[in-house]
């Protein structure tokens, strides 16, 4: 193998690491969201997936 490759993702776990932080904040009563809101980010990668799972299927869709 003569090419390094080097993948850097860090989308889902920036997500994750920021809603484990405001689950933190929410519990130490250090903020006074709605759980709605401290549980948003987790919810942020999936809602991605759908969105772009629908944009490709539309495409193929259209392409037909």
């Amino acid at each position: 193998m003569t090419g390094k490759h080097v993948n850097l993702n860090i989308g889902g776990s920036l997500f994750a690491l920021l809603g484990i932080v405001f689950i933190v904040l929410k519990l130490c009563h250090v903020i006074d969201w709605a759980w709605w809101l401290v549980l948003l980010p987790l919810y942020v990668p999936f809602v991605l997936a759908v969105l772009v799972l629908v944009f490709v299927c539309l495409w193929v869709k259209v392409s037909e």
